[in-house]
């Protein structure tokens, strides 16, 4: 497709690089910014800034007029959330007013950033687009996306918005420190000396982001897409990751009964202190759930060709040393 595009949560880590894609292509690229901190970074990558947010109407109507997609990457992604409320609005409510919008601006297509969590696989079993729900929510997190999703899928039916669904696993690659991405450092870096094993799912930022342009190009309308390059489980992980950088030097697993405790010491402890944590029974029960996805749809309808992990674990390690917050890969 050609033509403007409205892009919200430019200033994130998956929609700042989706951003600098679609402005190496060169999109016009219309980007939302509700600071003006998040204005003066994105104008300086280029992006012609429209103030607002998800909830004001009258800016995503202004900044979508005449664009031809709308990109919807903005939402909360947050574990151990002594108030998951402000979650919940943005990520489920938050989208449906983007599709509102973007029915009311006659935009040709809706882009939606959700979640490889919304398929809700049983555990052990490999997630498909078609995989049914098991039901029950691992994280106020994966119930926020879960609903979003579905919000947005049927309100683009109902208005008339053709809705094309991303749905990534862990994105990981240079420019991610937070979130999953935590495990990757405190595992190169000794910080987890105890480990327990569990399967992952990953997906290259820049297959992420390209997972994003193809889906506007030639994604069918409805259909949710599955990004995920790769599976493994963790004793894998801690084998390519002494191959590359030579680090962990040793780990040692614990039984997956020790993460459950420290999951329900770790909660307890935010509770007592009034403070969100790093480790919670949500993150636990997520960990030990553990995933793999089937990214292969993508590869066949969007042409998708996904990064080998090991790439993308040299890029990463390679950026995080530039910083120093980490050893710098061998060879």
């Amino acid at each position: 497709m050609t033509g403007p595009v409205f892009l919200t949560g430019g200033s994130g880590f998956i929609g700042g690089a989706l951003l600098t894609r679609l402005l190496a292509d060169g999109r016009e690229v219309r980007a939302l910014a509700r600071s003006e901190a998040s204005a003066k970074v994105l104008a300086a990558r280029g992006a012609a800034i429209v103030r607002g947010d998800l909830f004001d109407h009258g800016s995503l109507l202004e900044g979508m007029r005449g664009c031809s997609t709308v990109f919807h990457v903005a939402g909360v992604n947050a574990m151990c959330a002594r108030d998951p409320d402000p979650m919940l609005r943005t990520n489920v409510e938050g989208a449906a007013a983007v599709v509102r919008a973007a029915a009311a601006a006659r935009v040709a297509r809706l882009v939606f950033t959700s979640s490889a969590s919304t398929i809700g696989e049983q555990i052990g079993e490999i997630g498909r687009e078609d995989t049914a729900h098991r039901g029950s929510f691992l994280s106020h997190y994966e119930r926020s996306k879960f609903l979003g999703e579905r919000r947005v899928l049927g309100l683009g039916e109902e208005l008339g918005v053709p809705v094309v669904c991303v749905n990534p696993s862990s994105v990981q690659g240079p420019g991610r420190t937070g979130g999953s991405a935590t495990l990757l450092l405190d595992i190169v870096n000794g910080r987890l000396p105890v480990l327990v094993n569990t399967w992952l799912s990953v997906v290259d930022i820049t297959d992420c982001t390209a997972a994003h342009v193809l889906a506007e190009a030639s994604g069918v309308p409805g259909r949710r897409y599955l990004v995920s390059g790769a599976s493994f489980d963790v004793r894998a992980a801690v084998t390519l990751l002494r191959r590359v950088s030579g680090r962990p030097r040793r780990a040692w697993f614990a039984p997956r009964a020790v993460a459950t405790f420290a999951g329900i010491a770790g909660g307890a402890a935010g509770r007592l202190l009034r403070r969100n944590g790093r480790i919670c029974p949500e993150t636990v029960r997520t960990l030990l759930h553990g995933h793999r996805f089937d990214g292969s749809l993508a590869e066949r309808e969007l042409a998708l060709d996904y990064t080998p992990i090991e790439t993308t674990i040299r890029r990463t390690l390679s950026w995080y040393a530039e910083r120093g917050l980490a050893p710098p890969p061998i060879g």
